[in-house]
């Protein structure tokens, strides 16, 4: 009776209601996605002169960015798992901090592309690029907020609130790496 109560849903670390907000953010996405690649196939010629535009060799630093903030917030709950708090949340601070680089990344994209005349007006490439990305951008920040709030937890929580503050920063990670072939490498 253990096994069965201990699969599906429950199963899942960290706070179920964590879970359904990332299943309907992974959902939106996927509407996104779709919607991009419908707009691209619909104009392919507009699509293949704004990836020219973009920043590939940026796009790549920030999936290292953010895949390695994902691997210190596995580390942060492994640290946890074992009673190691202060590495569990020094831990989960390395990831932000690292996570926080991504933003800077995508500063200095934005400043280039919005420095080339580009704007989220310039046509359904870049409205989409803008939207897409300052979307995913959004999640960072919140992803970051969120690593740095559960790294705070008190010790009878800290546990259950690494797993959920990783969780949703693992979605950001996964987000991304669907997100950066789709808008920078497929053509």
């Amino acid at each position: 009776m253990a096994d069965t109560e201990a699969s599906g849903l429950a199963a899942l670390p960290g706070n179920l209601m964590m879970w359904i907000l990332i299943f309907s953010e992974l959902a939106v996405f996927g509407v996104a996605f779709l919607g991009f690649s419908v707009a691209r196939v619909m104009d392919p010629t507009i699509f293949a002169a704004g990836q020219a535009h973009l920043s590939g060799t940026l796009g790549a630093l920030n999936t290292m960015v953010l895949v390695t903030s994902g691997y210190l917030a596995a580390r942060g709950v492994a640290a946890g798992r074992r009673g190691e708090v202060t590495q569990a949340r020094r831990a989960m601070l390395m990831a932000a901090a690292v996570g926080s680089v991504f933003l800077a990344v995508k500063a200095v994209e934005y400043s280039a592309t919005l420095g080339a005349g580009l704007t989220i007006d310039s046509d359904v490439f870049f409205t989409l690029y803008f939207l897409l990305t300052g979307f995913h951008a959004l999640h960072v920040v919140l992803g970051i907020v969120i690593l740095l709030l559960v790294g705070c937890s008190g010790p009878d929580t800290l546990v259950e609130n690494l797993e959920t503050g990783a969780a949703f920063w693992h979605m950001v990670d996964l987000v991304w790496v669907i997100l950066y072939p789709l808008v920078y490498l497929i053509r």
